[in-house]
């Protein structure tokens, strides 16, 4: 059975894009598309984003957000309420102008984000103040038509959750807006093992209709940028064109202020880029659909292989009884070195081998996929050992990935060492910027490298842009991106 055998898979060091795209395929996360530009999520990859939608429904349900969902075609005229939001779209709509054989009387529009159309409905349910704050979440599809796509990090047609909320003040709105990131960047950190910078975008890279958008901005082994998720406060430029208005304590009719959040399979990308390694995927425990998978080594002595399938169910069903997401690959026409190659590519955390020595003895073979290290362990503490390992292995990954993070920041002084700290590192650069569209753009045409965020933890400090030497007081995240 061909198509994940490792040596099919371009070194990581030797070609960063062709490998990402060979551990895709080999791995079976996703394939090519006849639509240009789409691509199909196998089972393997809809597992992965199952897991990673699991989790993060959880953490919006627990902030009091509820779950909805919104037709896929929107009215075009609900796009044009708000000039700033359809002028960024535009390029990338993709517009029904028949249906049911007929010229329709409006145009619809496939939905690129969901603000209009859920805002028209918000204007019918809210009403009071007592109706505020309105928080709902929609998990569903989107298309944006791109001109140049790449598994998972930008498809025509990608998947997503996309929060919109509705507030009596406008800190009511900003708080939630920072509290969607920070949830984000928890998600990123404790289950994904990824690190990142989190910060508010230029006035002139926020997203199209809003006040103000927050990121968190990760950086992938290739020194480039990915915007993993971002929050944006959208004040009331949504609220006034669709009259979403409620009456408050005083009996006064006021607009509400409004946010929307949103991540989506762009996250898997990252997720592939940051941990993955030459012989494939390599999956942080916490996020992996299968976390451990128990391979019998078979031989060809019927009672030995008998011995092996038993107590490899046995201890399947012990780890499963505690709550650990555990396979057994049984399968008689695969001798055990294939079956470690194709886990292996995978990315699952933990393997457990079980053959005539372990049925034997009393002692396991567990090894690890981020280190590849053996250990021998006794079958009666197999659970809780299994618990240390996988806890283990999400903290390597994290810190690893951290230190990536840390030693590629850097910081310029002044434009000729930020072009040279471009050209030989990339990365994450640090530098004074007045914030100006016009400076940035001679920026990104000499080194391709644009603002990513200004970070939450920056400090003012009175200085001058490392570019134009116009007057800075803080200092911002310098990246290429994708």
């Amino acid at each position: 059975m061909a198509g994940f055998e490792k040596k099919e898979i371009i070194k990581k060091s030797k070609n960063f894009s062709r490998w990402y795209t060979d551990v895709i395929l080999k791995a079976e996360l996703a394939d090519y598309s006849p639509v240009k530009g789409c691509m199909v999520i196998r089972p393997y990859g809809y597992a992965l984003w199952e897991r990673m939608q699991f989790v993060l429904d959880q953490m919006i349900k627990a902030a009091g957000v509820a779950n909805a969902y919104f037709p896929i075609f929107i009215p075009e005229s609900f796009l044009k309420k708000e000039k700033e939001h359809v002028e960024g779209f535009s390029p990338e709509l993709a517009v029904v102008t028949i249906g049911g054989g007929k010229k329709l009387e409006e145009k619809l529009v496939v939905r690129p984000t969901s603000e209009t159309i859920i805002y028209n409905k918000f204007s019918d349910w809210i009403h009071s103040w007592r109706d505020l704050p309105y928080k709902i979440n929609q998990w569903s599809n989107i298309v944006r038509w791109e001109k140049r796509t790449y598994f998972f990090l930008r498809t025509t047609e990608f998947l997503w959750q996309e929060g919109h909320t509705a507030h009596a003040d406008h800190q009511g709105a900003v708080d939630e807006a920072r509290r969607a990131l920070k949830m984000y960047t928890d998600f990123f950190q404790d289950y994904l093992a990824m690190p990142g910078i989190a910060g508010k975008k230029s006035p002139f890279d926020k997203f199209p209709g809003a006040l103000d958008t927050f990121a968190f901005e990760s950086l992938m082994p290739n020194g480039k940028a990915l915007q993993s998720c971002t929050s944006h406060d959208l004040g009331q430029n949504f609220a006034k064109p669709f009259a979403i208005q409620f009456q408050d304590k005083n009996g006064d009719l006021k607009h509400v202020w409004q946010t929307c959040w949103g991540l989506s399979t762009r996250a898997i990308g990252g997720l592939i880029m940051v941990h993955g390694d030459d012989q494939g995927l390599v999956l942080p425990p916490k996020i992996a659909p299968t976390q451990i998978i128990i391979i019998p080594i078979l031989g060809s002595e019927a009672e030995d292989n008998k011995k092996a399938l038993k107590e490899s169910k046995k201890i399947c069903q012990q780890l499963i009884k505690s709550g650990l997401r555990v396979k057994i690959d049984d399968r008689e026409e695969h001798r055990p070195g294939y079956k470690f190659n194709y886990w292996e590519l995978r990315g699952v955390p933990l393997r457990i081998e079980i053959g005539r020595k372990e049925t034997e003895g009393g002692l396991l073979t567990l090894a690890r996929r981020d280190n590849k290290q053996k250990v021998k362990v006794e079958k009666e503490k197999v659970v809780a050992r299994v618990r240390i390992i996988l806890a283990e292995v999400q903290a390597q990954l994290y810190n690893q990935a951290k230190s990536f993070l840390e030693d590629n920041t850097c910081q310029a002084e002044d434009y000729d060492q930020f072009k040279r700290l471009m050209k030989e590192k990339k990365g994450f650069i640090k530098a004074f910027w007045c914030g100006k569209k016009d400076c940035e753009e001679k920026i990104k045409q000499e080194t391709k490298a644009s603002s990513r965020c200004l970070p939450f933890s920056a400090s003012k400090e009175e200085s001058q842009c490392f570019h134009c030497r116009q007057p800075a007081s803080f200092q911002w995240i310098f990246a290429q991106a994708y």
